[in-house]
């Protein structure tokens, strides 16, 4: 049975960082997709970032050069680092695993639990 689990969620200033935390754990395909998707209040979740297996990377335009995914396949664990933070990088961020191609997912077979970015102005 996978399970992800996420941490690192938070208050933070804007102009701030975070670094959110993914532990995994079960058997996930090794050619999926890892990723971490967000939504704000009242809003439709969106992609932030995805990794594939070869390390290849791909972000939202929203976050690019502020935000760094990375995954220690060691410890199977994903990881969000999160620079520069303005207030509409709140929501709810989520870990999930799937499909896709060039370090998109195309659909997501599992998803975390959620944790919270609030970023305040």
């Amino acid at each position: 049975q996978v399970q992800l689990v996420e941490s690192g969620g938070g208050s933070v200033q804007a102009g701030g960082s975070l670094r959110l935390s993914c532990a995994a754990s079960g058997y996930i395909d090794s050619r999926y997709i890892m990723g971490w998707f967000r939504q704000a209040p009242e809003k439709v979740r969106e992609g932030v970032a995805g990794i594939a297996n070869d390390g290849s990377t791909s972000y939202a335009s929203s976050v690019k050069g502020r935000f760094t995914i990375s995954k220690d396949n060691a410890k199977n664990i994903l990881y969000l680092q999160m620079n520069s933070l303005k207030p509409e990088d709140t929501g709810e961020y989520f870990c999930a695993a799937g499909p896709g191609d060039s370090a998109e997912l195309w659909g997501v077979e599992y998803w975390g639990q959620g944790t919270q970015v609030t970023v305040s102005s």
